[in-house]
């Protein structure tokens, strides 16, 4: 058991530094890392966010997002893996009944991971969601559908199933990992977050009883932080990769890198055009780090008042850190070839990880529309919408 903040960051730093020497051969060698997300569990850390009440540290924002950032420093893929197992704790917190949150909560403080089932492929967009939750005559509910992107769900116990009901309406139904008629295939093949295990999810006729079955279409009628804190922890994760790519160009020039003939200094790490340009990369992770620190106070403070304003300044202050920690990350992750230097770009030294990465995780959502989310309002007011990406 984790028992407070102080407790929470001391576990992930030292996870970081235990998890930072294999992190590129588990990504060369697509080696899910189920050993280290197994350690990371028995540190108590998936559990933080479980309420004091029921016995959970029950952790800040913003000691959440500076966890994330630090695991994603070390290890982008593995630090992915737990961030939807964070959002449907979040789910429970919000919309669960006391019943539900009691057994729910007891799981995760015994160690049960949530995975997710979330996304599908060939829909007309992103909320046409058509896996359906289904009632039966005698109460429960059979669930039909196939999920993609469904990262967490290979390495879960639980798997929360987003779904419509015959109402249209939309649920979590949060189903066993061995529940008959669900298959989780290992069927991930993207060039960055290689080890997440990102496959398919498909429920074929899955017996789900009400008692877990949760209501998430209520958490959008009202002022809610459920998008503030999912989309906070996406940023902490392109504001890891921009720190651990930095770290690893900056060793790199130290260690290895030849100075520029013209430069006249005998190592490369005294050119003064690669220390300026280390300064500027700086530059931005620094303001990605200061600009996610903002939107976790932001979150902390409207949890503790919640309503229309402080909703909206969440979410806004959250859409600006992940605008521009997604831009830091590529931008430091694609310069650490500029400084290094030829011997950078060898397959062997697997350092395109970090650009991999970043430019795969970048792509959950544009950073185009938190934009102009932005512009909307501060020029004229307009609060972000409520659908859970903001």
């Amino acid at each position: 058991m984790i028992r407070d903040d102080t407790e929470a960051l001391r576990t992930a730093a030292a996870l970081a530094e235990e998890f930072r020497p294999g992190a590129s051969g588990r990504d060369a060698r697509r080696e899910l890392p189920r050993a280290e997300l197994d350690r990371l569990t028995a540190t108590g850390l998936l559990a933080v966010t479980v309420p004091a009440a029921h016995g959970g540290a029950d952790v800040s924002a913003a000691t959440l997002a500076e966890v994330f950032r630090l695991l994603a420093s070390a290890d982008a893929s593995l630090a992915q893996i737990p961030q939807s197992h964070f959002a449907y704790v979040n789910v429970l917190r919000q919309q669960g009944s006391p019943e539900q949150r009691a057994f729910f909560f007891a799981e995760v403080l015994a160690g049960r991971r949530f995975g997710n089932a979330q996304s599908e492929a060939g829909t007309k967009h992103l909320q046409d969601i058509r896996t359906r939750l289904v009632r039966g005559e005698d109460g429960s509910y059979l669930l039909t559908g196939v999920k993609h992107y469904s990262t967490g769900a290979l390495f879960a116990d639980w798997i929360p199933v987003l779904a419509r009901a015959e109402d249209d309406l939309l649920h979590v139904a949060y189903v066993p990992a061995d529940a008959p008629g669900l298959t989780v295939t290992d069927d991930w093949d993207g060039m960055g977050q290689r080890t997440t295990a990102s496959g398919t999810v498909e429920l074929a006729d899955v017996a789900v009883p009400p008692a877990h079955v949760v209501p998430h279409h209520l958490t959008f009628t009202g002022p809610q932080l459920h998008g503030a804190l999912a989309q906070l922890l996406h940023t902490a994760i392109d504001a890891g990769i921009a720190a651990g790519a930095l770290a690893e160009a900056a060793e790199f020039v130290r260690t290895r890198s030849r100075p520029w003939f013209e430069s006249g200094y005998d190592t490369a790490a005294e050119d003064p055009l690669l220390i300026q340009r280390f300064g500027e990369l700086d530059l931005r992770r620094r303001a990605a780090d200061a600009l996610l620190a903002t939107a976790a106070r932001a979150v902390d403070a409207a949890r503790a008042d919640l309503d229309d304003d402080s909703a909206a300044e969440a979410s806004i202050a959250v859409a600006a850190a992940k605008a521009y920690a997604g831009s830091a990350a590529l931008e430091i992750a694609d310069a650490l070839f500029e400084v290094s230097g030829t011997r950078a770009a060898l397959d062997s030294l697997n350092l395109h990880r970090h650009w991999r990465d970043a430019r795969t995780h970048t792509l959950h959502d544009p950073a185009r529309w938190k934009i102009q989310h932005l512009g909307r309002y501060v020029l004229n007011g307009t609060r972000p919408p409520r659908h859970g990406l903001l």
